[in-house]
Formats: C-alpha cells, sequence, structure tokens
C-alpha cells in the first residue's frame, strides 16, 4: 500500500477519533446518581394534573420506574402494593411509568392496586435525568432531597422498606 494512502488513512482516523470524543464531551447528558441532589422533576398523573418532587419535601420518597408490560414489574406489584398499604403513610410511594397510556395503567392498577401517586414520563426526559436504563429501578430519596438507593431489578416489601427507613431520621 502506498505511504500516501496510509498516512492518509490515519490522519482521517485520528480526526474521526477526536471529533467523535468532542461530540461525546459536547452533548454529554446531565444526570443525577447516588449521593446527588435529585432532580425536581413535574409530570402528569393519573386525574391530568402535574406533581413535583418538591411536593413531598421533608419525606423520604420511594421513585420505581416500571411498564405494566414488563415481567419483573408484573412480579413486584404485588410487593409494591404490600409496601404502599403498610407504610404508605411513612414514606411516600411514586410510580412512574415511561410512554404507556394512562388507560393502560388504570388498566393495570385494577388488578395491582398500589396506593402510590403514579406519574407519566412519556417523553422519557425525567428518567435520563435518573439515569434509568430499564424496569423496575427503583430510587430512594432521602428527607434532604438526596438520592440514597438506586436499585435495578424487582424488590421484596421489605427490601424497600429496609432502604427506606435508613434514612428516617
Amino acid at each position: 500500500m502506498n505511504i500516501r494512502v496510509v498516512r492518509l488513512l490515519v490522519t482521517v482516523l485520528l480526526v474521526g477519533m477526536f471529533s467523535f470524543f468532542a461530540y461525546s464531551l459536547v452533548s454529554k447528558a446531565k444526570h443525577t446518581d447516588v449521593g446527588d441532589k435529585a432532580y425536581n422533576f413535574e409530570l402528569p398523573n393519573l386525574d391530568g394534573s402535574h406533581t413535583r418532587l418538591s411536593d413531598f419535601k421533608g419525606q423520604v420518597v420511594v421513585i420505581n420506574y416500571y411498564a405494566t408490560w414488563c415481567a419483573p414489574c408484573q412480579d413486584e406489584a404485588p410487593e409494591l402494593e404490600s409496601f404502599g398499604k403498610d407504610y404508605g403513610d411513612k414514606y411516600k410511594l411514586i410510580m412512574i411509568n415511561r410512554g404507556e397510556t394512562k388507560d393502560r395503567v388504570k388498566q393495570f392498577l385494577k388488578k395491582y392496586n398500589t396506593p402510590a401517586t403514579y406519574l407519566f414520563d412519556y417523553n422519557a426526559k425525567v428518567s435520563k435525568l435518573f439515569n434509568v436504563t430499564g424496569q423496575p429501578e427503583t430510587f430512594v430519596i432521602d428527607k434532604q432531597g438526596v438520592i440514597r438507593e438506586h436499585y435495578n431489578g424487582p424488590l421484596t416489601e421489605m427490601q424497600i422498606y429496609n432502604f427506606a427507613k435508613k434514612y428516617d431520621m
């Protein structure tokens, strides 16, 4: 192969790599993680009004991302229902659905009647800020609004309770 061709290919490769890394740095999405102050989102709820995370200031909040079609979410639903019934007065449970209709969620609630605040993240903006990669995913936010736990996968009622009570000070 001609030395000019090799130099040209190396130059194109280097320019491409630098361009990719520069673009990645510039377009890097901001997101929160464990130990960070939780983003104060505002999302629509079942009745058509909006709910903000700051509405629960001073409370331990459990946020659960779920989907009605998700098998692990369906497995976890009775545990969330029990948690909501047993500890919902003490710890606020927020269920966030990504991309499904209110009617579909209402059908889901006929089977799994979890006492919680149901919110809709239609464009996944909030889930991106919380770095949600799937469902179910659960977050525990302390009374100061700091994310203390982030768990991927289904949880039991007692696991959720044990996470929440650690930050009830």
